[in-house]
């Protein structure tokens, strides 16, 4: 469902991708985008286990935050004290929403990497204050620091806060379309697939850190309408969503751990042909209505501060002319 402070209007589905420049004390504050044809991977699907030491920046990369009645931990740094690395054990009746972050710190050579993570690494900082997430320096094997991608992923778990849905064992009743009922196994790909130099003047242009993205005047935004018809056509024909489904997708079986989960057998009978003419999409989008405002009346009181973008604010176009000079990204 929609997230927080992503209005004005309800975007259909609930995932939010944040690009953050580095701050203090940050030695070097410069930042360079990503290169076409960078890509990256964080976290593990077949991860089953707690098995990242809590000194590790590394331990901080997929969180969740249980998000219920008047949290006061609606705000604050993802991925501390109050955020599991494991699915929330426990009723979240506003939701649960995964916190992502993506590695900032590139060897400034390697698009890629055999494993899709060894050309990028976390800040080395071990505090727990959240500077090795907004505010240090990159090591010296991976110098070049590049934009902070941050992904929040709101799940909509209201509909199953009943308690004869749940085990009673203590667990919970959540699995991850790759088997894995834990939640150890969060992960996230990244293609970098933005137009030109865009990011970065971006990058080097935006740093209001409002969060509204027409706050932005050398990108062109659209409207939430426009935004949620923008869709992709199934590629392969098979039942993924909106009703009970006998098996998880690829024939992934539910494996618990606390050993490495692995990978279904290539014969296992999965669907995978992909659609020569899949149709697009006519219909218009599910949007879920959350139990939390996405903007701002400028009237009802909010601990979210500037982040909330006001609910008359619309988006506008781009500044016409060249814009500033930039960097280009390395090739």
């Amino acid at each position: 469902m929609a997230n927080h402070n992503t209005g004005p209007g309800l975007q259909a589905g609930g995932m939010t991708i944040y690009y953050f420049q580095p701050g203090p004390p940050t030695k070097d504050l410069s930042v360079t985008a990503f290169a076409p044809g960078f890509r990256m991977i964080v976290g593990h699907p077949l991860r089953r286990a707690d098995d990242i030491p809590d000194t590790s920046p590394e331990y901080r990369q997929t969180s969740y935050r249980c998000f219920e009645d008047d949290d006061p931990l609606a705000n604050a740094v993802p991925g501390y004290p109050g955020d599991t690395f494991h699915l929330p054990n426990k009723f979240c009746t506003h939701g649960i929403r995964s916190n992502i972050y993506f590695p900032q710190c590139w060897d400034g050579v390697n698009l890629d990497s055999p494993d899709h993570a060894s050309h990028v690494a976390f800040p080395g900082d071990t505090s727990s204050t959240g500077l090795h997430i907004f505010g240090t320096d990159c090591p010296a094997t991976h110098p070049v620091r590049l934009p902070l991608l941050f992904i929040e992923i709101i799940w909509d778990t209201r509909p199953f806060s009943d308690p004869e849905l749940w085990p009673t064992d203590g667990t919970q009743p959540f699995v991850f379309s790759m088997g894995d009922p834990t939640g150890f196994g969060q992960h996230a790909d990244y293609l970098f697939g933005w137009e030109g130099d865009s990011l970065q003047r971006a990058m080097e242009v935006c740093t209001s850190g409002d969060g509204v993205p027409w706050s932005c005047p050398v990108l062109t935004t659209q409207d939430m309408d426009t935004m949620n018809n923008c869709r992709q056509a199934n590629k392969i024909s098979e039942v993924v969503e909106d009703q009970y489904i006998e098996r998880l997708p690829g024939c992934n079986p539910v494996q618990d751990g606390p050993v490495s989960a692995t990978q279904a057998p290539d014969d296992c009978g999965a669907k995978t042909t992909w659609l020569t003419a899949a149709p697009t999409p006519t219909a218009a989008p599910a949007v879920v209505t959350p139990p939390y405002t996405v903007c701002w009346d400028e009237k009802s009181p909010t601990t979210w501060g500037a982040l909330v973008p006001k609910c008359n604010s619309k988006p506008t176009k781009a500044n016409s002319g060249p814009g500033p000079a930039v960097t280009a990204p390395p090739l």
